[in-house]
Order: structure tokens, then C-alpha cells, then sequence
């Protein structure tokens, strides 16, 4: 199987990844960018295509010999280090184990005067040195006692782990019950032997009497994972293995530097080839994966393979396969051809760096039909539009602008760096953050807000103070302000006011455009319903008795009433127009506008023409209700001659044993699909209530854009006061300081993060719920092309 030999291959690669990581000759986080250019470098540009570097055979006995050398070399290291590391330990025995003789001996000597003029003092002989002249590991000692009992004394020295040293010790006393003398010091990191790594050890020597408490030293210190070390008592012997154990720590430096040179020397020799070695089996790995899936022709001898292609690319790919054939000098030509489906095709779509994000956003709820209209062409303005809308300043759009023109203009530089799941996410949707933080500034000029400080772009207010009135009246003929909000109306009581009429009437309308705007579109997908790969129908019934009859309900319904806001704000017109809507549906005919309404305003005596559009926008239910279905049934009856099962004709009952004998019964090919008129019913039933109660419930929902786009203005206009007025107003230089960085902290960790991510997440919402719904079902699936360009480690 040469995808399991492809799996081999890549396991002795990656063996080799980790060995040259080990070495620190390669990071191997940043593999998969070098491998995509491996990748890139290795398609040559020619008449015949595509070539190979290096054949797979020869690779394969390369990669056997490289993994077989380096795991000889491995272990042969491994061993030295263990040789070296028990050397050492050795040699720190010797060292300090040594002292403590050598202490004793200079106490002895100093103490020898004493010890003649006074035999019998018993605290004499307590100093006494315990082993003096003893041989090698089981020497034994005379020591002149009070009644000149001779006792005969051992030792055992080693290394053991500084954190066992306190328990090893109590075991010591416990199984000796006292009867031995341990002496221990600290020698700090030391490489352990069996470990292969570094432990803080202590170097240790215990005294004992008699061969029963040396068996019973030596299981403790197997217990507890202590390294022995024979140690001579004799200071002579001492030097002289001391020197031997130095020469051949030398000898074992200079053969371990010899091994790792040659180690070194082999990877950088395999780093050089490493990543079009990895390129080629990856490839080899993902053209023997699709050639499992061909079927094999046993009458032909050939394979044969299905799938999709671009319509575009029909010709490209026959003129690449003839090549193939030319190259491959194969004695019979590809025969391509078309096969006719039922079979939905995949859907796939043309994009850009510029369009990918946005489509990544639409693609998250789900992937389109085939030939269902593409919302990310819409998308890639209203989403950025909408957001702005939430997040609208002049100041603020200027810093995400900022950031989203670093990331663009240094894209080369970062798409090979190493990032974080955030920053990856970021970078990513670069050009959809440029595009929001340039319609952030576009509504912040409509709002005249910079950092919530209102500006004066296009000139200062008309409105004049008048002093024999004491308010601000507008002069005659006087125009009204260039561009966007008034700058005069910051500040003042009324401010909240008008701000939230305004933003709260713009939001309603923008919400019933886009809403129109997702039934309209869903015209195309009825104009052009797919019924097979290369043929479509026009669906007439649901443009009848679907499209129409909603286009009609949201139009009477809350087109109305966006069609009533920009009346009043081109007439100013006084009348109130939550009476007009309530009299709309509880009064019918009613013609009063509210108390301030006059008979001269414009919108007076609209009740004849709501009672009209009322008529109409309830007549449009049981159309949407009753009528498809009831014409899908009597279609159906036509077609069957009103029998609950229809005559097969004489290719249907072919088809079927067809069916039968392949074993296919089950599948069904979708043109002869059963209708169930119950089923059916409330299916169009369904899709209707969701419809009119949507229609409340969606207009409701775009009031997110007044609600967030009030929160970011008063945020911005707490933080702005509380913060840096506020500290201005002292006059104090640490004071101004202090305040403009706590306003500049709450600028960007709340404002430019935490509101922008909020307002991203409910333009997202607006988009998935309330505009998708009216016309994309995304239940489709993603066309995904043979390519090597998906290569990863």
C-alpha cells in the first residue's frame, strides 16, 4: 500500500524534524511556511507540467540509512553520557568523600599527644578518627577502647538525591537501630546516569560494623535510587584513581565532541533537503490517496474517476491531461467526458484576499446552494455600514484605520510569521477591519463626534442665541447645517433627545431597506432555481405566492412606516408616529395625527390609505399560507390522474430493475420524489408564521443600531469628561498626566476592543438572522479542489 509507505516516510521525516529541533538548527513552529515554499519552488513552470526532484524509491532507502545512522549515533551518545555522568559522580566521590578522611586524619594527628598521656579519657577516644589504615571498601580499624575490645569498622560512599536526603537518613537510623555514623554534603546539579538528566545530589558516606548492616545499607540505598561508588581509604590510592578517573573523563569529553560533531554534521546535511523530501512525500501521499478513490475498470483495464470541475477549467484540464499522457509516453490516450447528474453540484466561488474575509463571514453560517445567490456580494457593504453605524467616531475609526493599515501593508512580512490564535484572526480579516474603520469615520463625520467632542468640519452652527426668547432660533433663510448632526445640539438638555429620535427612526429604516433588500434577492434564487448541474427553471409559483406576496406584507407593514419617518424629517412635520401605527392596526380609517397635528401637516388624513395597506398586508397571508400548496397538490394529482401511486412508464420500470440489480434502489435520483400534501402544508405553514411574526421581531432587533451606537457615544463622552476634563481642570501637570493616561487606557482597552468587538458581534447577528433568512438557506457544501497548496507538517 503506497499510502502506508507515504505514512512510513513521513514518520522517519518527522523522526528527523525532531532530532534536528533537539539541536537547535531548526524552529520547528516555523516548518510549515518553508515547506509551502518547498512546495511552491518544487511545480515547474514548463511544457510538461509538473516535475519531481527525486525519485521516491531512492528517498526511501536515503531516509532508512539516515535513521539508521543517527539512531546508532543516538545511542552510542547515549551510552558515552552515561559514562561520562557516572565519571563525574565518581570524581565528586572521590573529592568529597575524601575530605572527610583527610579531616579526620588531621584531628588524629593533632589529638595523638593526648590520646598517650590520656588512655583512659573517655572523651578522648569519642574524637578519635573511626577508621585508620583500613583497606579498600572493607578495611577494617582497631580502635583502643575502655576495655580494649577491638571493633572493626566499613564504609559505603556515593551520590544520592538531595530531596531523599532527610528520609534516607531516618531509614539509616531506624534499620540500624544508631549503630552507624552518616556524613553528607551537598554537591549541587549533577547529570544522573539513569535519568539522562540534571538532579541536585548530595555526596554521602556511612560507617557501619559487621556484614549483616552492610546488606541491609546496601537495600536502602537501592531503595532509594543511590549510585555507590568504591572508594579507597588510603590517601595514595585516592590520588591515584583520582588521575585515572581525570584522563579518562578527557578521553570520554573528546569522544563524546567527536560524536556530536558528527551528529551536527549529518543533520545539517538532512536540514538541507529536509523540506523537499517532506514536499515530495506529501505530494506522493496526496496523489496515491485520490487515486484510491478511482474505481477500477476490470473490462477496460483502467481506472475510472468522477468528481467536479470548474466549467471554466474544461478546457485547461483536457489540455493538462494530454500533456500528462505525452509526457508519460502512455499507449492510451485520458478519455475525458462530461456524465450528466441529479447530483447537487459543490459550491465554489471566485475570491480575493480583499473578498476572503467577508466570504469567510457568510460562509460561517453556512455554505451556499449551488447557484444560490451569494449574500458576501452585499455583504461587503452593509456589514462594514452596519458597524459603523454602532461604532461611529471620527477619532476611533482613525486608530482602527491605523491598525488595519499596518496589518495590510506589512501582510508579506506577517503571513510567514509564527501568531497566536488572536492575532491570526486579526490578520485575517485585515481588509474587512480597513473597511469598517473607513465607514467608522464616514459616520462619525455624520455624527460630528471626535472621541465624543463634537467638531466643527463644515463650519460653525446657524442657530443663533436669542436674547428676548432665551433659546437658539434658526434665522430666516438661513440653511440648514452642510453635513451630518448639528454640532450645537452637543452638550445641551435636549441632546439625548434628538440624538435618540434620530438614531433610533435611522435604525428602523435601515433595518426594513436591508430586509427588502434580503426578499429581493431572494427573486434571483427563484428566477434561476438550479435543477441540475448545467440546467435551471424559473420557479413562477413561489414568485407568485412567496416573493410577492412578502414583498407586499413588509412593504404596507413597516415600509410604512420608514415611508412615514422621511416624510416627517423632509416636512418637519409635527405628527405623532406611534399613534399613526397604533390606528393603523386598532383603528382602521382613523385620520388624527396626535394633538399637535394639524390639519395642514403633511402626514394628516393617511387613515383611508393605512386602512388600504392594512387590507393588503393581511390578505398576503393566507396567500403565502394556502396557495402553493394547494397548487403543488392538484399538479401532482394531473400528474398521477388523481391515483395515490402513478403507472410507471416503459423507462421508469427499466430504470427500476436497473435499480434493483445494482443494488441502488435506495438512492433515488430526486425527479421522481413522492409528494405529501400534509407534509407540505406544514412545511409552507412553517415558513409563514416565521415569516410575519419575523417581520415584528427583525425590525425590532435592528434598534441594536441606536442602542449600541448611544452606549459608544455616552461611553466615550464619561471616559472624555470624568478622565481628562476632569484633570485639566485641576491645572496640575501630574494630575493631566495621570488622567490622560487612565482616558487613553479606557480608549483602547474598552472603546476600541470591547465595543468594537460587541458591535462586530451584533452587525454579525444582523447579518445571520434578520437579512440571511430572507432568502439563504446555506445548506450547500464547499467545492474543494485537488491541491497542494493545503500541505502541512
Amino acid at each position: 500500500n503506497q499510502v502506508k509507505r507515504c505514512d512510513e516516510m513521513q514518520r522517519k521525516l518527522r523522526f528527523l524534524l525532531e532530532e534536528m529541533g533537539k539541536a537547535d538548527i531548526v524552529n520547528v513552529e516555523n516548518k510549515n511556511a518553508d515547506l509551502q515554499q518547498a512546495i511552491a519552488s518544487s511545480r515547474m513552470l514548463t511544457g510538461s507540467g509538473y516535475e519531481k526532484s527525486y525519485d521516491l524509491d531512492e528517498l526511501e532507502v536515503n531516509l532508512d540509512e539516515l535513521e539508521q545512522d543517527l539512531c546508532d549515533i543516538s545511542a552510542a551518545m547515549t551510552k558515552l553520557e552515561r559514562s561520562k555522568s557516572e565519571l563525574v559522580e565518581f570524581q565528586l566521590v572521590l573529592d568529597r568523600a575524601g575530605s572527610f578522611f583527610d579531616t579526620a586524619r588531621r584531628r588524629a594527628n593533632l589529638e595523638t599527644g593526648t590520646a598517650s598521656a590520656s588512655v583512659g579519657d573517655e572523651a578522648s577516644l569519642m574524637e578519635a578518627p573511626l577508621i585508620d589504615g583500613n583497606q579498600y571498601t572493607s578495611s577494617m580499624q582497631n580502635v583502643t577502647s575502655p576495655s580494649n575490645v577491638n571493633m572493626r569498622l566499613g564504609f559505603i560512599a556515593g551520590l544520592i538525591p538531595q530531596v531523599k536526603i532527610a528520609s534516607f537518613e531516618r531509614i539509616l537510623f531506624r534499620a540500624m537501630r544508631g549503630n552507624m555514623f552518616l556524613r553528607h554534603q551537598e554537591v549541587g546539579l549533577v547529570m544522573d546516569p539513569a535519568q539522562c538528566e540534571k538532579v541536585n545530589k548530595s555526596v554521602f558516606v556511612i560507617f557501619f560494623s559487621g556484614e549483616r548492616s552492610r546488606t541491609k545499607i546496601l537495600k536502602i540505598c537501592d531503595a532509594f535510587s543511590a549510585n555507590r561508588y568504591p572508594l579507597p581509604e588510603e590517601p595514595n590510592k585516592q590520588a591515584s584513581m583520582r588521575s585515572e578517573v581525570n584522563t579518562r573523563l578527557r578521553e570520554l569529553s573528546a569522544t563524546v565532541d567527536a560524536s556530536s560533531d558528527q551528529k551536527r554534521t549529518l543533520l545539517l546535511r538532512i536540514h538541507h533537503d529536509w523540506d523537499s523530501w517532506m514536499a515530495l512525500v506529501k505530494r506522493e501521499k496526496m496523489i496515491y490517496h485520490s487515486l484510491n478513490k478511482f474505481n477500477i475498470d476490470v473490462t477496460s483495464k483502467c481506472l475510472v474517476a468522477q468528481g467536479w470541475i470548474p466549467t471554466r477549467a474544461r478546457e485547461e484540464i483536457i489540455q493538462a491531461l494530454k500533456e500528462a499522457c505525452a509526457e508519460s509516453n502512455a499507449p492510451v490516450n485520458t478519455v475525458f467526458h462530461q456524465v450528466y447528474t441529479s447530483e447537487s453540484p459543490p459550491t465554489y466561488f471566485e475570491s480575493s484576499k480583499v473578498i476572503t474575509a467577508f466570504q469567510s463571514v457568510v460562509d460561517a453560517y453556512g455554505i451556499a446552494r449551488y447557484r444560490e445567490m451569494n449574500p458576501t456580494v452585499f455583504t461587503i457593504v452593509t456589514f462594514p455600514f452596519l458597524f459603523a453605524i454602532m461604532f461611529g467616531d471620527v477619532g476611533h475609526g482613525l486608530l482602527m484605520l491605523m491598525f488595519a493599515l499596518y496589518m495590510v501593508l506589512s501582510e508579506k512580512k506577517m503571513e510567514n510569521k509564527v501568531k497566536n490564535d488572536m492575532v491570526e484572526m486579526a490578520f485575517g480579516g485585515r481588509y474587512l477591519i480597513l473597511l469598517m474603520s473607513i465607514f467608522s469615520i464616514y459616520t462619525g463625520l455624520l455624527y460630528n463626534e471626535v472621541f465624543s467632542i463634537p467638531a466643527t468640519f463644515f463650519g460653525p452652527t446657524k442657530w443663533v442665541w436669542s436674547d428676548s426668547k432665551e433659546i437658539y432660533t434658526m434665522p430666516d433663510g438661513a440653511a440648514p447645517y452642510a453635513f451630518g448632526v448639528d454640532p450645537i445640539w452637543h452638550g445641551t438638555k435636549t441632546e439625548l433627545t434628538y440624538l435618540n429620535s434620530m438614531k433610533m427612526k435611522m435604525s428602523i429604516v435601515m433595518g426594513v431597506i436591508q430586509m427588502l433588500l434580503g426578499i429581493t434577492v431572494s427573486l434571483w434564487n427563484f428566477l434561476e432555481k438550479p435543477t441540475g448541474p448545467q440546467s435551471v427553471e424559473r420557479d413562477t409559483l413561489s414568485i407568485y405566492f412567496e416573493f410577492i406576496p412578502r414583498f407586499l406584507f413588509l412593504m404596507c407593514t413597516f415600509g410604512y412606516l420608514a415611508f412615514l419617518i422621511v416624510i416627517k424629517w423632509v416636512s418637519a412635520s409635527k405628527a405623532d408616529l406611534y399613534l399613526l401605527m397604533i390606528n393603523m392596526f386598532l383603528s382602521p380609517g382613523t385620520s388624527d395625527c396626535g394633538k399637535d397635528c394639524e390639519v395642514s401637516d403633511p402626514l394628516y388624513g393617511l387613515g383611508p390609505l393605512a386602512a388600504f395597506l392594512v387590507l393588503i398586508a393581511f390578505a398576503c397571508v393566507p396567500v403565502m399560507l394556502f396557495v402553493k400548496p394547494m397548487i403543488l397538490k392538484k399538479r401532482h394529482e394531473k400528474k398521477t390522474g388523481g391515483q395515490e401511486y402513478g403507472v410507471l412508464s416503459d423507462e421508469d420500470q427499466d430504470e427500476g430493475l436497473l435499480n434493483l440489480e445494482g443494488g441502488m434502489s435506495g438512492e433515488g435520483d430526486g425527479h421522481h420524489e413522492e409528494f405529501d400534501f400534509g407534509e407540505t402544508m406544514v412545511h409552507q405553514m412553517i415558513h409563514t408564521i416565521e415569516f410575519v411574526l419575523g417581520a415584528v421581531s427583525n425590525t425590532a432587533s435592528y434598534l441594536r443600531l441606536w442602542a449600541l451606537s448611544l452606549a459608544h457615544s455616552q461611553l466615550s463622552a464619561v471616559f472624555y469628561e470624568k478622565c481628562f476634563v476632569a484633570a485639566l481642570e485641576t491645572g496640575s501637570a501630574i494630575a493631566i498626566v495621570i488622567g490622560f493616561y487612565i482616558w487613553a487606557l479606557a480608549t483602547f482597552g474598552v472603546l476600541m476592543i470591547m465595543e468594537s468587538l460587541s458591535a462586530f458581534l451584533h452587525a454579525l447577528r444582523l447579518h445571520w438572522v434578520e437579512y440571511q433568512n430572507k432568502f439563504y438557506y446555506g445548506d450547500g457544501y464547499q467545492f474543494e479542489p485537488f491541491s497542494f497548496s493545503d500541505i502541512k507538517i
